[in-house]
């Protein structure tokens, strides 16, 4: 059966993509400190009729990714009697940033092993996991793109960047098998990132939204909607491609 691995989806976009994804597949989420969060993503696919389990993950921590997997493959057994998944979303990351002359090494560091270094070897430790005929989708960030750049997202920007060659190149290795690989770049979005800033700072959602065409930021679920379809037998084909999902902005 299809069963999708939902990384960084305790809250916002994952736990979105979470539960949509849960219409059509069974669902692993993934959470770091927001445990709560997590069994909230479970109950909410739960109650809808779907099955989910929520299993610990660091991002940041590679040297974890090992004993990650067996305890994938242990979920997989137990909950579902599978031995493989058919899908697998890199979601999870952190927001803020910092303009470049105060960037630290620490900070740059940090940043390069959850929102690139991270993705790119828990992929390679899940791929034996990943059935022939799946599908990856990453995460990425329209701040990535040539418009929506803004000061203080120079290491953000440049390690989103990265996630979207990253999916090209995994979309070219992993064709023969059959596995599709994309990237979704939202733009401007209401979720937990950031420390919860559209909620601690409203002011910051009418500007934005008089830049978006169509006319509010975006939410949770317009996102992981995208990301759903990605994962569907819908998307079959379509790889190797980053969508943006930003209603517009800066258009």
């Amino acid at each position: 059966m299809p069963i999708t691995v939902v990384v960084g989806a305790s809250s916002g976009i994952g736990q979105a993509t979470a539960v949509r994804a849960a219409e059509r597949s069974g669902v692993v989420v993934t959470y770091n400190s927001n445990k709560d969060g997590a069994l909230e993503t479970v109950r909410r696919i739960e109650e809808a009729g779907g099955r989910a389990v929520a299993l610990p993950l660091d991002v940041g921590d590679s040297a974890s990714f090992g004993g990650f997997r067996a305890d994938l493959e242990r979920a997989l057994a137990d909950t579902w009697g599978e031995r493989q998944v058919t899908g697998l979303v890199n979601n999870a990351g952190f927001g803020g940033g910092t303009p470049f002359p105060d960037l630290t090494e620490e900070q740059l560091d940090r940043t390069y092993r959850v929102l690139f270094k991270g993705p790119y070897l828990l992929t390679q430790t899940l791929l034996p996991l990943i059935a022939d005929g799946g599908s990856v989708v990453n995460t990425a960030s329209s701040s990535a793109g040539r418009t929506n750049l803004s000061e203080g997202y120079s290491a953000y920007g440049s390690m989103k960047g990265a996630v979207v060659v990253l999916s090209r190149y995994l979309a070219k290795e992993l064709s023969g098998r059959g596995i599709r690989v994309n990237s979704v770049s939202p733009g401007p979005t209401r979720t937990r990132l950031g420390g919860d800033a559209f909620e601690r700072y409203p002011e910051l959602v009418a500007p934005l939204a008089e830049r978006t065409a169509l006319g509010r930021i975006g939410e949770s679920d317009d996102v992981g909607s995208v990301i759903a379809f990605l994962l569907s037998d819908g998307a079959r084909w379509i790889t190797a491609q980053d969508i943006e999902v930003s209603g517009g902005f800066d258009l």
